[in-house]
């Protein structure tokens, strides 16, 4: 028999009683703007998601698939555009395809118009920021974003 998770009075808890795991990514090749969407983030919505980064494609790809396989529900991720080997949009869209109900919000300085574009209309990105960024209204976005799929 396996041991199902238990209330507070130590009754087995039914699947939709349990608490769900999610995670907001934020990937950009900049350290400093990883740390400090992390701590904007972490300051705003506290412990109610996990909060990763990664400085590349392929790291959060990596973060990604190992968030997954610990049972994480990846609800948003938030993307710089210029990075080195695969773009912003590239990426959201590839994620896009994989996992359609995550939320995508591009955060970029650098964006070429053009791929803005194709991130909207293939990658159903929800928001673009341009750097530098006013915290509160990436504070907007996100909340915005997150009561989409009604997690606030």
């Amino acid at each position: 028999m396996l041991n199902k998770p238990r209330n507070q009075h130590n009754e087995p808890m039914a699947d939709n009683q349990r608490k769900v795991k999610r995670a907001i990514l934020c990937v950009d090749d900049e350290k400093i703007v990883l740390d400090s969407l992390q701590e904007q983030l972490r300051s705003t919505f506290g412990d109610q998601f996990e909060y990763e980064i990664a400085e590349s494609v392929d790291e959060a790809w990596e973060v990604i698939e190992d968030l997954v396989s610990q049972g994480y529900e990846m609800v948003l991720v938030i993307s710089d555009w210029l990075m080195p080997r695969v773009k912003g949009d590239t990426f959201l869209i590839e994620l896009h395809q994989r996992y359609p109900e995550t939320v995508t919000i591009m955060l970029t300085g650098q964006a070429d118009p053009e791929a803005v574009e194709n991130a909207f209309q293939n990658a159903n990105l929800y928001a673009y920021i341009r750097k530098p960024w006013r915290e509160e209204d990436l504070i907007n976005y996100v909340n915005n974003a997150l009561k989409k799929l009604g997690l606030t």
